[in-house]
């Protein structure tokens, strides 16, 4: 499975060979840098610890920083690993360099992001509640999420709601996986990703771009 960490750019539109407007995702992604190569024997697990993004040494802790010289790099501000099944030290070193062509072969794609942060939201906002009837009747109570019921009372593990319950509460701020994006285009270039549909996450986020798991037919 081919990885790569990246930042959403934006999004915009093309055309397709009969006409037709795609709306589709910029991902500049890459050129990622192999930090760290682990293995069973030294490590427990076999894995490859992967860094986007340079930023300042000054911004960084000192073990952190003498960590990415070991690979021979700069630190990186946007850090993941990911495990294999196999042992990972045949196909990568600590120094490699990861670049779009990877995905040469690729025809979809799976992205992770942050989704946007909504703040503290209530109940018709966040999970679409109808709220209540807005003639006559109805005092101060428009949007509001109704009674909670029994909802409220849990046998054996205290008078709180119910796990599950859809109520007011914080909304966003969450990784969320969006899968099968066909992958338009890729700017070898540029180090960019052309993806078609949205993906999570505002202008400027970090996310992980990645092989379909389960590529459509």
């Amino acid at each position: 499975m081919t990885m790569l960490l990246g930042k959403k750019v934006g999004m915009t539109r093309v055309y397709d060979a009969s006409g037709r407007l795609i709306p589709v995702t910029v991902i500049e992604a890459g050129p990622c840098t192999i930090t760290q190569v682990k293995t069973a024997e030294t490590d427990g697990y076999d894995a490859i610890q992967v860094g986007f993004d340079d930023v300042k040494e000054s911004r960084r802790k000192q073990p952190q920083v003498g960590h990415t010289a070991k690979a021979g790099t700069t630190p990186k501000r946007f850090v993941r690993e990911w495990r294999f099944d196999g042992k990972p030290e045949t196909e990568y070193h600590a120094g490699d360099s990861l670049t779009v062509a990877s995905f040469s072969e690729t025809k979809y794609v799976d992205v992770v992001g942050t989704s946007k942060g909504k703040g503290f939201a209530g109940v018709m906002k966040r999970h679409g509640f109808g709220g209540f009837p807005a003639s006559h009747g109805t005092e101060r109570k428009h949007r509001a999420p109704g009674s909670i019921s029994s909802f409220a009372s849990n046998a054996g593990t205290g008078g709180h709601p119910k796990k599950g319950k859809r109520m007011a509460g914080h909304m966003g701020h969450r990784r969320i996986t969006t899968k099968n994006h066909s992958l338009v285009a890729i700017d070898e270039e540029k180090n960019l990703l052309i993806v078609k549909g949205a993906v999570p996450g505002p202008a400027g986020g970090y996310c992980i771009v990645q092989t379909a798991k389960r590529p459509q037919n």
